[in-house]
């Protein structure tokens, strides 16, 4: 199937980081402040969120390379802005850049790619 996605789509997100956010929650760290592989899933979500309207039925993307930086800590119950770009565009691969941002700056900074595919068809070779 010839799946057209324009490249230059920005999509943002917004979350009130809770315990559930924590470094302590994940078991990624021992302090209270918003854990990487929160921020990371969360940048990873915006991205997927942001071509869905551009698939046909029965299709979606899946994650297969993410680079990000957690540049600062941000504490519990603060608010975080996510931003993802699509950059580039190779057939099947779609290729993010992400940010994020608290109410003091930019927290987190990277790459993400996707990949499109059929979901029956994904779920069917994995089984």
């Amino acid at each position: 199937m010839d799946i057209k996605i324009p490249t230059g789509i920005k999509y943002q997100k917004e979350i009130k980081v809770n315990s559930n956010d924590l470094a302590i929650a994940y078991g990624s760290g021992d302090v209270a402040v918003f854990a990487s592989p929160a921020m990371i899933a969360f940048l990873e979500k915006t991205a997927k969120e942001s071509v869905l309207s551009h698939l046909p039925a029965g299709y979606t993307t899946v994650g297969t390379e993410i680079n990000i930086k957690h540049l600062k800590a941000t504490p519990e119950h603060s608010i975080v802005k996510t931003e993802s770009y699509l950059r580039t565009v190779q057939g099947m691969k779609l290729i993010f850049e992400l940010h994020a941002w608290d109410q003091k700056g930019l927290i987190g900074i990277g790459t993400h790619t996707r990949v499109i595919v059929n979901e029956k068809e994904f779920m069917d070779k994995i089984k």
